[in-house]
């Protein structure tokens, strides 16, 4: 059975400290699915989580390079944005075969748009804008889901 938890993230500095919750038990290989409308905060999400992971560069939006990636800490992550994706095929031009090989951890925006040429989630996080701020839903979809959602019920 799925467990979720409902939080209120009425500021982004809440939204901060989400991104910083599920970075702290990510592991290689973890799969996490960013959803919601344009302006919900999916990528202000990952960026809160790579910044709490210790990435100090610029962190881009892939919105038209479809994919950005980084080293931070002992961890590989992949940020994909599949907004713009016409068809699943531009994946594999993208090389996202090599990225899906259980080691690095793929945080993806709009994985609707890939449905079936993705990798199973280990955690959903459905985003939802609510006046200045906004609402999530964390939805553990594995084991190791599990273990990213009891780091987020402990913020």
């Amino acid at each position: 059975m799925k467990s979720t938890v409902s939080r209120e993230l009425p500021d982004e500095a809440a939204t901060h400290a989400l991104g910083a919750a599920i970075a702290r038990a990510l592991e290689p290989g973890m799969v996490v699915h960013l959803e919601g409308e344009l302006g919900a905060g999916k990528t202000t999400l990952a960026r809160a989580l790579l910044r709490a992971l210790g990435e100090r560069g610029r962190v881009r939006s892939p919105t038209y390079t479809l994919l950005e990636t980084y080293r931070a800490g002992s961890l590989e992550i992949a940020h994909l944005d599949l907004y713009r994706l016409a068809d699943p095929a531009e994946l594999e031009e993208a090389g996202f075969r090599e990225l899906a090989d259980g080691r690095v951890v793929l945080l993806i925006e709009w994985p609707q748009r890939a449905a079936g040429a993705l990798p199973p989630p280990d955690l959903r996080v459905v985003l939802q804008a609510r006046g200045e701020g906004r609402s999530a839903v964390v939805e553990a979809c594995s084991a190791r889901g599990e273990r990213l959602l009891a780091a987020v019920e402990r913020t």
